[in-house]
Order: structure tokens, then sequence, then C-alpha cells
């Protein structure tokens, strides 16, 4: 069984307290790898091992499993339930309703969006996207590491106000938009506040490694990481998985061929600020 969080409300000194909730969303149907989030590492589901580093982080709050109601997904619910893990069920294919309605249901004023395709995120960067957003929950609708990304792809953190997701919910209508959930926010900065945060190292990795999970290949790279760092911190760093890579470059070679690929590419006609979304200058 997963430890429990310390506290499910984030206290902002001296203003208020926020209700965090981090939805993981997760499937057996992946196309091109299904089955993946149960694939065993180190004698766990691969799900669990990244729910490990997620409750690591200080301020993720409330996790929650996002599963489909489809009927290939009632195995994520019962090891959900072996695990005392929170776990909604709801559209296949409409992730933001299936984040909103996540969000509605636990009274959360914060929603963390992280896709089950990162089992190696960094509990320290969740925290600290997290805490940009806390610190400035006055400012900001929406803040991520992702537009543009710098670090390794894999660290995927996403925040948004319960209220701007509520907004895009009701708004959003292209199937692009309700299937990758937050589309429709950072497509429209004349309607919500936008902040992304760069790797404080100042590097750019984000097309030079691939930490997800798509391909038997990621797949072997992320047995293989754990595999070699696990035993000795259970929530070891990004900076500890680069020092492994320059230490044993044949594990970097595993899934190579797979660099730069993600779901934008299929969308470019559609998408209004992709120039915007790769290039704009971010916060440090």
């Amino acid at each position: 069984m997963l430890p429990m969080k310390r506290s499910m409300l984030y206290l902002i000194p001296g203003k208020i307290k926020m209700k965090i909730v981090t939805v993981i969303q997760a499937r057996m149907t992946s196309t091109r790898l299904p089955g993946k989030v149960m694939l065993p590492i180190l004698g766990k589901p691969l799900l669990i091992r990244m729910i490990e580093r997620v409750a690591a982080s200080d301020l993720a709050g409330e996790i929650v499993v996002a599963a489909s109601k489809n009927n290939e997904d009632d195995c994520i619910e019962k090891l959900c339930v072996q695990e005392k893990i929170k776990c909604f069920r709801g559209s296949l294919t409409d992730l933001l309703d299936r984040h909103y309605q996540a969000g509605k249901i636990t009274g959360a004023e914060a929603v963390v969006k992280i896709p089950s395709d990162c089992p190696l995120i960094d509990p320290r960067v969740i925290d600290r996207v997290l805490r940009y957003y806390t610190d400035n929950y006055d400012k900001f609708d929406f803040v991520s590491n992702l537009h543009p990304a710098t670090y390794p792809d894999g660290n995927d953190v996403e925040v948004i106000s319960f209220e701007a997701l509520e907004r895009a919910w009701n708004e959003a209508e292209r199937n692009f938009e309700r299937e990758h959930t937050t589309p429709y926010i950072w497509e429209n900065p004349d309607k919500f506040r936008i902040a992304n945060i760069e790797w404080e190292s100042g590097l750019d990795y984000s097309a030079s490694h691939r930490w997800t999970i798509d391909f038997e290949e990621d797949y072997l790279l992320i047995k293989s990481i754990y595999e070699e760092l696990y035993s000795n911190n259970s929530t070891f760093s990004l900076n500890e998985i680069l020092d492994l890579l320059k230490r044993k470059p044949e594990l970097t070679a595993i899934n190579k061929k797979y660099l730069g690929k993600y779901w934008y590419e299929n969308h470019l006609n559609e998408l209004k600020h992709i120039d915007e979304y790769k290039n704009k200058t971010s916060l440090k």
C-alpha cells in the first residue's frame, strides 16, 4: 500500500488553504503499447511505480487515478482498490471531461494533470511547477513546464485552476481539445492567464531524452533505469538519471529512434499557436 499524503491542503502563507488534486490519467487500450500501465517494474505495475514518485512530491495533494469506464480498465480500478488509491472512471476519449469530473467530485481548487506514461517523473519538478502556481495563484489560471518544454520528455506537469478547467470544459468543442485536456487553455491566451516554467539548469533536454512510454523500447529503457537506480534511492532524481545515461550511453540508444515524437504532430494544421508552443520565452 502506498503512503498517504500528509495533507490534502496546501497552505499559502498568510493567505488561504488550497485543495490540490493530482490526476493521473490511465487506460489499458493504448494503441501503440496496450496495457503499458500494468507492465512490471521491479515486481510492481508501472502505474504503481509512477504513483510512488508522484506521492513523493510535497505539494501534489490528493492523488486520483482517472481511468475509463471501458471494461478493459477494470483491472486499473482493482489495482487502485488494492493499493488504497482513489480511482475515478469516465470517458475513454474525452480526457477534458475526465479531469473536470475528477476535480469536481474531489472538491479540487487546482487540478494537476500528469499522464500515466511518465513513470520517471521527478517529484522535485512537480513541486517546482506547483510552487510557482501556488505562490502566484491569483495571477495565473494555468502553469506548466511544457510551453515550451525544456525538461527531459516525461516530466510533464500542468496545473489548472478549477475555474479555468470548468471554462475549458464548457467551451472546448474540437476533438483534440477534449482528448488532450489542456489545448483549449494554452491555445487561448486571451481567455486564460498562462505561465510556463523552464528547467532551472538553463539546459534544454526536451528533444534529446525520451523518458515517456509509448513503445516497447521505451519500456526497456525505463525498466533498465529503475533496475540501476531504485535500490539506492527510490525517488532518484532526473540528474541521477542523466548521470547514469552518461556512464552507460548504450541505454539512451534503446529508444533513440523515437526521440522527438509528440502527440501534436497529428494536429499541426489545427493548432493556432504551435510556433509559440515550441519557441516562446518562458519563465525561469
